[in-house]
């Protein structure tokens, strides 16, 4: 039965339903004793009964509460009462990666960053002895202060496959099959296919196949069914991300084909390699945006062949500087401070320097939408029909926000 809001649970206070999968129900509720909102996982009654579940609950309870990392999910109680057995975690305020990608590909700097921070979050967990077994989009929230990863309801061994009819059932999205293989069928390693002894690097293949789709905007092996996605998990290898995605550095379809790799001695051995190797690319990225902006005519003045040249050139530059600074008015750099009540990303500001465009979280449609505020003003206003809005831009008369939502460009 669903919680209604108002009801309480020791000292938690129900508001509101966020969602609902195989292992519980999770609400919005408030600490009354700390005033905080908090996030409430309850296994329904319905499975108070299942032993199975129970254990996984309580796994759940006690693998989080052994990991304290700025990507992981904080756990803050567990309770029972009145035959619910419930617990307690920070309430983060975003989206989780999989609608994310309902809207396509992400840019390559928030896939880099992302990517870095789930990697660093899985290195904590492995060092901590804890293998997830179901890491997923779904499970992997975008918060204002980055990814943070959730659910490690099934952070235990696996068994193997038991029915062939499991295999052959259609699959329009992605499921946990229970009694068969524990986990994500989209995102398994071949060893857990198989219903093999896991360790940390199938986690390392599920996190590759999960960094193939934030790149590309597709699954790294797509099927109509369990069983077609299986075989291609088992012996295919998908599109090249330079296929797909012909901007992609050649380095991170390296990192990515290499987490996919088949055979577990193949591939990363360690979450913290694979981190270290993104954050590589991240850097490497941003030098060479710097290096792209150095004018290729500083290399000309020091040729020895050509100082006579570069004489002349060089004091005409600096005449011509000079003449400049004495002729022209420039206008002032304009400087403002906003505060506003809530994290914003994907901000634009208007030609004509009044009004300030951004992307951020509203409670009320529970979505991403945009928000304007007016420079040097206190007011903040959301704008109707623009949920799931992403990279706001301004029209050269002020007149018009231009965003990207739904697959598709609006105004």
């Amino acid at each position: 039965m669903a919680l209604s809001p108002g009801t309480s649970l020791g000292p938690y206070e129900i508001q509101s339903p966020l969602g609902e999968g195989g292992m519980g129900e999770v609400y919005r509720a408030r600490d009354t004793r700390l005033d905080r909102t908090v996030a409430i996982k309850v296994l329904p009654t319905q499975f108070a009964t299942d032993s199975v579940r129970r254990q996984r609950f309580e796994r759940e309870a006690k693998v989080v509460s052994s990991l304290n990392h700025p990507n992981i999910c904080t756990l803050h109680d567990i309770g029972h009462q009145d035959g619910v057995d419930y617990l307690v975690m920070e309430c983060i305020e975003g989206e989780t990666l999989a609608r994310r990608l309902e809207r396509g590909a992400l840019p390559l700097d928030q896939v880099l960053k992302y990517g870095t921070q789930i990697a660093d979050a899985l290195d904590k967990a492995h060092r901590s002895g804890v293998v997830h077994r179901d890491l997923k989009p779904g499970n992997v929230m975008l918060a204002p202060a980055g990814a943070k990863l959730l659910d490690f309801g099934l952070a235990k061994p696996t068994t193997g496959l038991t029915s062939a009819d499991a295999l052959t059932a259609a699959q329009p999205t992605p499921v946990t099959e229970e009694g068969t293989i524990v986990g994500t069928f989209t995102y398994m390693s071949p060893e857990q296919v198989e219903g093999k002894e896991l360790d940390g690097r199938s986690d390392i293949f599920a996190f590759g196949a999960v960094l193939y789709e934030m790149v590309t905007g597709k699954p790294a092996f797509p099927g109509r069914n369990r069983l077609s996605v299986a075989s291609a998990i088992l012996e295919k290898e998908p599109e090249p991300i330079s296929a797909a995605k012909p901007t992609a550095p050649p380095a991170l379809d390296h990192i990515v084909k290499k987490c996919l790799a088949k055979h577990p001695d193949e591939r990363w051995q360690s979450a913290s390699d694979l981190g270290s190797e993104l954050k590589w690319i991240g850097e490497s990225a941003s030098q060479t945006a710097v290096a792209a902006r150095v004018p290729a005519a500083r290399r000309l003045w020091y040729q020895p062949s050509r100082p006579l040249t570069a004489t002349f050139f060089l004091l005409a530059l600096i005449a011509g500087v000079a003449w400049w600074q004495a002729t022209s008015k420039r206008s002032r750099p304009m400087y403002f401070h906003v505060s506003v009540p809530f994290a914003a990303n994907d901000m634009a500001l208007s030609p004509n320097g009044r009004t300030l465009a951004m992307v951020a979280y509203s409670a009320q449609t529970n979505n991403y939408v945009l928000w304007t505020h007016e420079v040097g003003g206190q007011r903040t206003n959301a704008l109707d029909g623009t949920q799931g809005a992403s990279y706001p831009f301004w029209s050269p008369d002020n007149k018009f926000i231009g965003f990207f939502a739904d697959g598709k460009l609006k105004k």
